[in-house]
């Protein structure tokens, strides 16, 4: 029984050797690095964290959000807050004065007229006050329940957007207002003036842009996919950007985001909706709701008040996006997100600037369409944007902040990468990443571990710092779970930067990971050897005569050696996958560059397959990028083709095996020793496995404890051997799957 019992613990410790391999958590993308928390830090679209433009806190109002912001010819500041209704001036050196407090929660908007007058619109109970002799004097009461925008025309006159009837109003400079046009709609969220000075206007919940023209008469410019019309802002040249949000909320409160944050003593409206069925193109048909008259709100002295309904988030679905509005009416998607709600965007000279609830986080679109998450606030949501200046004003909730956006960069920041998973305990390998030679300034890696999901007290403290960016060996303890971070020190006014992060480990008992999507190395048919190995070289034989009588000498053709060759005839093969919403026909172009390298090299073009092989020597050891651009130039006209590209993950082309060199055997009288290292020029290690006889391979461990460098050491320790003549074959893969072997014979006496 104990035989037995000794038996299975050998035969369970083969198996987890077996399955010890190398593996590695890679960061090196722009959604890579986007689940990460950033403090002083940017991120680039291509994927590189670099310094944050720095930020200041002007004003901390004290107050949970801040909702409207407007600037002054002066420079002085205007914000309204929630949920305590209060405003608040701030003159452009910082000094902050309280100068009203509403006896409402809200003041969603604020405008200011020609003669720099004040006007502040409060919720629920809609009403418009204007300041004057620092005093706020009730102007216009639309009898609505919210009023969320106010923007003044070129003439002076005051345009107002309400909810919960969905209807803009018409005030002159004496405080008499009119209907001026009702959408249909429950709320107009967002109002805005054009270049040509045509009033705007965004709606919920069917996410509808009008261009209002004349009292009564509109015309939709854009029916979002997405129920509420953000905001809305204008270029110079004509086009009209608008941030849409509110995908995936289930049992969401009449204005989307906004009436969820507002005290739940407020009474809200009844809606009635019914279901409209028109025709699409795609789909052929679409269901919206189309509401229809609201009925007002019940005053509270009537109904109790209600709470807000509950906001549900449905994952998977994309809940915000940034269109493009040409002056011809065509519409462009410029950004979406499945994770951020859009809360404002600004056209700042010739980019645009947006900010999110993702931790208030601060983008820029620049004008060829390259996106930037320029910092992170860490507030709950940055909530309005207003230009200053050279600089760009932001507003935030939780809490309620004015921060400066300046154009310097801020001498210190930290980045903190997710929480990654190695599925079962790990040893930790080497911490390595890549940046620009170039670059200047300090950066330091630091790192953690645990085995809870998040990050608590039960975790390991913050490592000691880490600075050898070709591989520094983690010293945080075994754990499932692991974080790193990294501290960005600017050095003469310029930033670091690091494009890609690696952390080798070795997951307990977890199998070998093949990567390998859009580059594949293949091995062609090997033409068959002129002479099968399992059959006899041929002889002939020759008789030879000569007029002496004597007989020949004799001769012989020898045995030679029967050579096995490697296989010939390796291709890359690269494959992509391609389509069109129009079904127009593609063709493709097909590019390559190594990983120092900064110019692209054209592989091929014209492609219309979706596929392309190369000689697979033709491409050096190291690490690639491919870039495939896809035009539908086939089935349009060249001035309205689009082109579009996109660039592989790092494709390693490892062809070089590891060189394997032996020390001479140390015997011992109980058993026998060998150490033997493995280099290799173009990748890590990745295994090792000895053996013995031509039997079956048994793993083997570097001296370390973790393969994962380009050089390791290995120590081989043998039971001693019967007598006579064995041999001990040693093979080290490396990280392309390349052997290189060694072999030593041993003579036991």
């Amino acid at each position: 029984m104990k035989l037995r019992i000794a038996w299975l613990s050998l035969a369970l410790t083969a198996v987890s050797l077996d399955a010890s391999t190398t593996t590695s958590w890679e960061i090196n993308s722009y959604q890579d690095f986007l689940g990460g928390r950033f403090s002083g830090i940017s991120l680039s679209r291509d994927g590189r964290l670099l310094l944050a433009p720095k930020v200041d806190t002007v004003f901390d109002s004290g107050q949970p959000i801040i909702w409207s912001v407007i600037r002054a010819k002066d420079g002085t500041i205007y914000v309204g807050t929630g949920h305590r209704g209060r405003v608040f001036r701030i003159d452009p050196s910082g000094n902050s004065t309280l100068l009203w407090t509403a006896d409402q929660p809200e003041v969603f908007a604020l405008a200011l007229d020609a003669k720099g007058r004040l006007y502040a619109a409060t919720s629920p109970k809609g009403k418009v006050y204007r300041f004057e002799d620092g005093k706020a004097r009730e102007f216009f009461a639309p009898d609505a329940v919210y009023i969320w925008a106010l923007v003044f025309d070129r003439d002076g006159t005051l345009y107002v957007g309400t909810g919960d009837q969905g209807k803009v109003f018409r005030v002159d400079s004496s405080g008499k207002g009119a209907l001026y046009y009702e959408t249909g709609q429950s709320h107009v969220t967002s109002l805005a003036l054009d270049p040509q000075g045509r009033l705007l206007a965004g709606t919920e919940p069917n996410g509808l842009l009008y261009r209002i023209y004349g009292k009564g008469r509109a015309f939709v410019l854009y029916d979002a996919e997405l129920p509420e019309i953000r905001a809305i802002t204008c270029a110079p040249n004509g086009i009209i950007y608008a941030a849409a949000q509110g995908g995936g909320r289930i049992g969401r409160s009449p204005a989307g985001a906004i009436p969820t944050r507002i005290s739940p003593t407020v009474p809200q409206a009844t809606i009635s909706t019914s279901i409209s069925v028109t025709e699409d193109a795609q789909s052929g048909v679409e269901i919206k709701p189309k509401p229809e008259a609201a009925k007002p709100a019940t005053p509270p002295a009537v109904t109790p008040p209600q709470p807000p309904p509950t906001v549900t988030e449905v994952a998977g679905v994309e809940k915000s996006a940034i269109y493009a509005i040409a002056p011809d009416n065509t519409v462009e998607t410029l950004w979406s997100s499945k994770e951020e709600n859009v809360y404002d965007l600004l056209a700042s000279g010739q980019d645009l600037v947006f900010t999110t609830d993702g931790q208030g986080r601060i983008y820029r679109l620049s004008r060829d369409r390259k996106l930037t998450l320029l910092t992170q606030t860490n507030e709950g949501e940055g909530t309005r944007l207003v230009q200053d200046a050279s600089s760009v004003i932001v507003t935030t909730g939780d809490l309620g902040k004015v921060l400066r956006l300046g154009s310097g960069l801020t001498t210190r920041g930290v980045y903190e990468a997710p929480v990654h998973d190695a599925g079962k305990v790990a040893r930790w390998g080497r911490l390595s990443w890549h940046t620009q030679a170039s670059d200047a300034g300090r950066i330091v890696f630091y790192t953690r571990s645990g085995n809870s999901v998040r990050p608590d007290q039960t975790w390991s403290d913050w490592s000691a710092p880490l600075t050898d960016p070709k591989g520094s060996l983690v010293p945080s303890p075994n754990a499932r779970y692991i974080q790193w971070k990294v501290e960005f020190i600017t050095q003469g006014g310029t930033s670091p930067s690091i494009d890609s992060v690696t952390l080798a480990y070795l997951p307990q008992n977890s199998p070998p990971v093949i990567r390998s999507i859009q580059a594949v190395l293949q091995t062609s048919a090997v033409s068959p050897a002129k002479q099968p190995a399992s059959q006899a070289p041929s002889t002939s034989f020759s008789i030879t005569v000569t007029d002496t009588g004597e007989p020949a000498p004799t001769t012989s053709s020898g045995t030679p050696t029967q050579v096995l060759t490697r296989p010939a005839g390796r291709q890359l093969s690269i494959f992509w996958q391609a389509e069109d919403p129009d079904n127009d026909r593609l063709v493709y172009s097909l590019y390559f560059r190594g990983e120092d390298e900064t110019e692209w090299k054209l592989l091929k073009g014209d492609l219309y397959q979706t596929s392309y092989q190369i000689d697979g020597d033709v491409l050096a050891d190291g690490k690639y990028f491919f870039k495939i651009k896809a035009s539908d130039l086939p089935s349009n006209p060249p001035e309205t083709a689009r082109e579009v590209e996109l660039v592989s993950a790092p494709v390693l082309i490892d062809n070089t095996p590891p060189l394997v060199k032996v020390e001479a055997p140390r015997w011992t009288p109980s058993h026998i020793e060998i150490d033997f290292t493995a280099q290799d020029a173009a990748s890590c290690l990745r295994r090792a496995e000895y053996s013995v006889d031509a039997g079956a391979w048994t793993p083997l461990q570097a001296a370390d404890g973790v393969i994962d460098s380009p050089q390791e050491n290995f120590h081989l320790q043998l039971p001693q051997l019967s007598p006579g003549e064995h041999v001990v074959v040693l093979r080290v893969y490396d990280s392309a799957e390349n052997a290189g072997l060694a072999k030593v014979v041993l003579r036991s006496p």
